[in-house]
């Protein structure tokens, strides 16, 4: 602990700008920390709190930036990738649709607070369109009100952290074990509760192809939406004549449910996942005939996509010599 202390003594705006910068890449790196040990430092002259301050103010519009351009390159496939190898995909995808559908740019700031959104915020925001200065504007101010936080705590408590980090230094050896199997059987935990809800062996699925011969012949079923109002707001891609119903908004809408012959649900999640626990929860309310689209709305889209490509052209007919009699 004394060695970080000596680094951060000798090079800190670096070493905070690069823990940032991680952080905000999505690395396990915990930027937190060296702030705080930071402020402290700074407090007792040791550290410029100006260069520490913007050291970290760049690396998080630096992290954050690559994200949101890469959310304005490919849209929803950034999120949805950042949100598969989440402890928590399903929440992951949820959570960060709601915090920006509520809050707008203003949610960039809650996002860095907010742990499993502080990655996907800046790509959804990018997705939703949100304009480059926009996002500069809101990721700049989010950023300072993150990075101030931090080093402000590290300046109220700085007389104690040396005390911290010097009993942190006699148990080091002994914390980390503890808190490397406290997380290793956390992430256990949270992979074997994933593959739990992977097995959906007891909900029924509806392929695309099945689906638009339903449709076709007129079939009596009801399709629901399960995305946020957000997502289907500023996303085009979506089953004709589906119904918004958000996850949250099934129970009070039951009446409205049961009077449909036939429901099939859809998501646009990993597996699936939301739609998978929308059908469990509609069955265990005496809707038996409830169906899964496999793939959700991006298997619809991709249906849709293969349809509209134009049929390869024929290859012209050889020609053919015509001897004269």
């Amino acid at each position: 602990m004394n060695d970080l202390v000596a680094l951060l003594s000798a090079q800190g705006a670096a070493v905070v700008f690069l823990a940032t910068l991680a952080t905000r890449l999505g690395a396990p790196v915990p930027a937190a920390p060296f702030l705080v040990v930071a402020g402290g430092l700074a407090v007792d002259g040791q550290l410029s709190f100006i260069a520490v301050m913007l050291a970290s103010v760049l690396g998080n519009i630096l992290g954050d930036g690559a994200w949101f351009l890469a959310g304005r390159r490919w849209g929803y496939r950034v999120m949805r990738f950042l949100c598969r190898v989440s402890l928590s995909a399903d929440t992951c995808v949820r959570r960060s649709e709601s915090i920006l559908g509520r809050w707008g740019g203003l949610s960039l700031i809650a996002a860095k607070f907010v742990p499993g959104v502080s990655v996907v915020a800046p790509p959804m925001a990018g997705a939703l369109g949100m304009s480059n200065a926009r996002f500069l504007a809101y990721e700049t101010l989010a950023a300072a009100i993150w990075s101030l936080g931090f080093l402000a705590l590290g300046g109220l408590f700085h007389a104690a952290i040396q005390d911290v980090l010097a009993v942190m230094a006699n148990v080091g050896l002994t914390a980390t074990l503890v808190g490397t199997l406290l997380l290793a059987a956390f992430v256990a935990w949270r992979y074997r509760a994933r593959r739990i809800a992977r097995q959906a062996e007891d909900i029924a699925h509806i392929e695309v192809g099945a689906l638009r011969e339903a449709f076709a012949v007129g079939a009596r079923l009801m399709v629901v939406d399960l995305r946020s109002a957000e997502s289907r707001r500023f996303d085009d891609r979506a089953v004709p004549g589906a119904v918004g119903i958000t996850y949250g908004e099934l129970t009070d809408r039951l009446a409205e449910l049961r009077a449909a012959r036939e429901l099939v649900v859809f998501c646009d999640c990993p597996n699936d996942e939301t739609a998978i626990a929308a059908a469990r929860l509609l069955a265990k309310a005496g809707l038996p005939r409830v169906r899964v689209l496999a793939g959700g709305i991006a298997a619809w889209a991709a249906a849709d996509a293969l349809a509209s490509e134009p049929a390869p052209l024929e290859a012209d007919a050889p020609d053919v010599a015509v001897h004269p009699a």
